[in-house]
């Protein structure tokens, strides 16, 4: 049983790692010469479906209760605890792009939200011009020459690219304050808090989406490509695509 189960793992770390190289081949970008900007759409495709089934019948209904049922006050203090997380992980980020006095405003922010903000639930900073900029580390690989590499939809997680993939695992890591509780049903909730909060804050903007977007798919492919293009060595990614609006990225896949 054991000696089945770690062939059909390597299977998917084959299939995983094929994916991850031949996009890596092309890592200029979707706008290099002789790319196809989505070469594995028949995959996206299948994959984007699931997501909008799973978001249809899960994610958005519980995003509505929890929007109809918690005030709106305590829905902000969720969201600013979540968004002072990121603010440290963005500030790091900014630091590794040499981008140091943005680097320092920012830790600035993230601390003194974290004390005089009671942890970050009061977004202190910004009432004192202390501005939010954040960034990642997929945006960090493009300041440093990365490309974006082809486009691909994972399970849940939505939209992302091959550069954006590579960075992924440590953008969730750094940005999920349940990493550090220990408690099991602790870390668990917090999780799914932060899934729930962060699916409730585009339930108008999705509905705005369905109802203007003919290709669905395609509307959130190319605002995504033109929302993490749009910075460092893919400044070019603009030009081919100058009327997507800059939305949300699939908000119902992408989580917090």
């Amino acid at each position: 049983m054991r000696a089945r189960m770690d062939r059909s793992w390597r299977r998917v770390a084959l299939v995983l790692s094929i994916l991850v190289l031949s996009g890596c081949a092309s890592l200029r970008g979707p706008g290099a010469p002789g790319q196809k900007l989505d070469p594995w759409e028949n995959w996206n495709r299948k994959v984007f479906n699931f997501n909008e089934s799973l978001d249809t019948h899960v994610l958005k209904p519980v995003a509505t209760v929890y929007s109809d049922i918690v005030p709106a006050p305590v829905r902000l203090a969720a969201d600013n605890f979540f968004s002072n997380v990121a603010d440290a992980w963005s500030a790091v980020n900014l630091l590794l792009q040499g981008r140091f006095k943005a680097s320092v405003e920012q830790g600035m922010r993230f601390a003194v939200n974290s004390t005089l903000g009671f942890g970050g639930l009061i977004d202190i900073s910004t009432e004192v011009g202390l501005e939010r900029k954040s960034e990642d580390l997929g945006k960090t690989f493009g300041v440093w020459g990365t490309g974006t590499g082809a486009y691909i939809v994972w399970p849940l997680f939505g939209p992302s690219s091959v550069r954006d993939t590579l960075a992924l695992p440590f953008d969730r890591i750094a940005t999920s304050p349940s990493l550090v509780v220990k408690d099991g049903y602790s870390k668990t909730a917090l999780s799914a808090l932060q899934l729930v909060n962060a699916r409730a804050n585009f339930l108008r903007a999705g509905e705005m989406l369905d109802g203007i977007a003919l290709d669905k798919y395609t509307f959130i492919r190319d605002a995504y490509l033109q929302r993490r293009g749009s910075f460092g060595s893919d400044d070019e990614y603009e030009v081919l695509t100058p009327e997507a609006p800059a939305v949300p990225a699939s908000s119902p896949q992408a989580g917090p």
